[in-house]
């Protein structure tokens, strides 16, 4: 396996309990995969499939003690994660400040929240999801026979 893409990395700490261990590792490195269960209402296998995920996106090091695993946050990933987030933070406007008009069309303003528009649309049809299990509306336009 290579290594892991930011995505792999975003996904890894998209989950609550995998989130809660980088934060008890960050305040305290070099806990045993056993000593998790103290915190998280989760059962030891839950823990250590984690564990796994959080160790393949590069997050985490494990280190062997005799017969018990420490883990340890692993700096270099979490330092690349920051800097890449930091600098799309530094081009993004204040909170509650408009976007400057360079990042704007022509003419138009933004005016409450960004709206998510179909790929290749005319910028006025709003993306929804049909639900689980159902088939979208047929797309507009002239029929074929």
């Amino acid at each position: 396996m290579g290594m892991p893409d930011e995505i792999d990395v975003l996904r890894a700490l998209a989950h609550p309990v995998r989130w809660g261990i980088l934060e008890r590792l960050a305040a305290e490195p070099g806990i045993c995969a056993c000593d998790f269960t103290e915190f998280f209402e989760v059962s030891q296998p839950t823990i250590s499939a984690h564990l796994k995920t959080l160790r393949e996106a590069g997050l985490v090091t494990a280190q062997r003690r005799g017969t018990t695993i420490c883990y340890s946050l692993a700096r270099d990933q979490l330092a690349q994660l920051a800097d890449r987030m930091g600098g799309m933070a530094a081009t993004a406007p204040a909170l509650g400040q408009p976007a400057p008009p360079s990042a704007l069309p022509p003419g138009r303003a933004r005016t409450g929240p960004p709206r998510i528009h179909a790929i290749g649309g005319r910028g006025d049809e709003t993306v929804s999801s049909p639900g689980p299990g159902r088939r979208p509306p047929p797309a507009a336009g002239p029929r074929r026979t």
